[in-house]
């Protein structure tokens, strides 16, 4: 099989290296943008959930016990005791006992998303949606090393491409001008069959050709840039941006693994397919174990690591639902994705479902959160796409990675604040304590008063303390002064 000429790139003269020092670390810092931690909290329980309904849809009887779901709790990826994940959402699941008698629990769908997965499975059933998937598929087969991918890796992917269930079966034979199995679907692979000149262009090199900018390969071409709300930039590292924007674009369809790892060079290329490959993804965001899993492949895997520490400003790095997700800012405007896509739509009628609940027969939206959310749900389940009115907010809690720690999370500058943060409650709690037992000591000492006579009163409160109320002397009056002075003369 023969590709273009142009897929084995020319090396660059006079190689530039990556900053370092003070100026890495101050490039690596970020600040978290609320809007995109909600659009990736928002979908936390969206999978799991969709794998429960089409499994319970796949049985005969479109019902499945308890037990049968709970057997199958890690593939189906629920995050919580599954009779509680089920009967979080019964706008979604049906619990009924089979035939009255007093056995495990059966789940079924109701009809509400039922409605959803027709029109779901009408999506995917569309010619235009086809030729969609199928278009990703074939720019991923040209992306990768040696014009193939391993079916395992695939399968990981597949909610992020937004592929079929049974896409092997279903989609890839009817394509065999693009691409095909090989072996076995459990150990095989997809290859690539014919390549694609005209496929065979980015998204960011296809906008600027759209924008009559004159662009032709090998030409300088700047990323996009969506900086957080106060992230801030020394003259160094400006510079230093500056001159990397202006570098020459390699298009990730270029093979420039003889590039050194650790040069800038290598470094916006490694960037490039990243953005590509983002740019393929339904949601435009991935989990980051995915995203590090394709680049092993494509091996990239350390180039992809250094990409997402210095380049927070292309490519979010969001930790809001127990995992790192990788977000692609510039197709979020206040945490709304920009680009209309049918099977997004779906999913975001899913989970608009999802916070309804029953009420006296009457649907309640339970949608919680920010406008942003609300927002999203509302164009769900009109099947409208646009932006929200709602401004994008962002903390402003600063996080620094260092290379090492890429894998394993926050840095010890973040522990610290959390930790210093901890002590803070501690002590504000302790301070509410007090305040709140002094209250109600109060309280009930105004209630014995009440209720009690001043003596029993005084008594029962004094009993209560554990501390006995001291004796007084009684003032002496005139007659007791004439008693005690006729008895000293009667015993004298």
């Amino acid at each position: 099989m023969k590709f273009p000429n142009h897929v084995i790139h020319r090396r660059h003269r006079g190689s530039r290296t990556f900053m370092d020092g003070a100026a890495a670390t101050t490039a690596s810092k970020f600040v978290r943008d609320r809007g995109l931690d909600h659009a990736v909290e928002r979908e936390k329980n969206l999978r799991p959930l969709l794998n429960v309904k089409n499994l319970i849809k796949s049985e005969p009887s479109k019902s499945l016990p308890i037990s049968i779901i709970a057997q199958n709790k890690d593939s189906l990826k629920i995050p919580s005791r599954p009779i509680e994940f089920i009967r979080k959402y019964p706008s979604v699941f049906h619990e009924f006992l089979p035939g009255g008698i007093g056995i495990h629990p059966h789940i079924k769908l109701t009809q509400e998303v039922l409605d959803i997965d027709v029109d779901e499975h009408l999506v995917y059933e569309s010619d235009s949606y086809r030729q969609l998937v199928a278009d990703r598929l074939l720019k991923l087969l040209m992306i990768s090393r040696m014009n193939k991918i391993p079916i395992n890796i695939l399968d990981k992917l597949k909610w992020d491409l937004g592929l079929p269930q049974n896409y092997l079966k279903t989609l890839v034979p009817d394509f065999p001008d693009c691409f095909r199995v090989v072996g076995s679907n459990e150990s095989g692979q997809l290859e690539l069959v014919c390549w694609s000149d005209e496929l065979a262009v980015s998204i960011l090199e296809k906008k600027a050709m759209e924008g009559g900018s004159g662009y032709s390969k090998g030409m300088p071409l700047a990323f996009p840039v969506k900086f957080s709300k106060g992230f801030e930039m020394d003259k160094k590292v400006k510079k230093w941006w500056d001159d990397w924007q202006k570098l020459p674009y390699v298009s990730p369809y270029e093979n420039a693994l003889h590039l050194s790892p650790k040069t800038d060079e290598s470094d916006k290329w490694a960037a490039a397919v990243l953005h590509e490959i983002l740019n393929l993804f339904v949601a435009k965001k991935a989990e980051r174990d995915d995203v590090l899993c394709i680049g092993e492949y494509l091996g990239i895997r350390s180039r992809f690591k250094r990409v997402l520490l210095h380049h927070p400003h292309f490519f979010y790095l969001s930790s809001k639902i127990g995992t790192y997700t990788v977000v692609l800012k510039e197709a979020y405007k206040r945490g709304l994705l920009i680009e209309n896509n049918p099977l997004m739509n779906i999913r975001n009628r899913y989970l608009h479902l999802m916070h309804t609940v029953k009420e006296h027969g009457k649907d309640i939206s339970m949608s919680s959160g920010t406008n942003q959310e609300k927002k999203a749900a509302s164009n769900a389940s009109k099947k409208v796409a646009g932006d929200d009115d709602s401004e994008e907010e962002n903390n402003g809690v600063s996080v620094t990675f260092s290379g090492s720690e890429t894998e394993n999370g926050d840095s010890d500058e973040e522990e610290d604040r959390f930790k210093g943060g901890r002590r803070g409650s501690r002590e504000a709690v302790a301070v509410s304590r007090r305040r709140r037992t002094a209250t109600t000591s109060k309280r009930k000492n105004g209630d014995l008063k009440t209720h009690l006579g001043d003596g029993e009163g005084e008594r029962a409160i004094g009993r209560r303390h554990s501390r006995t109320k001291p004796k007084v002397p009684q003032p002496l009056n005139a007659s007791t002064n004439v008693h005690r002075r006729s008895q000293q003369r009667s015993s004298s």
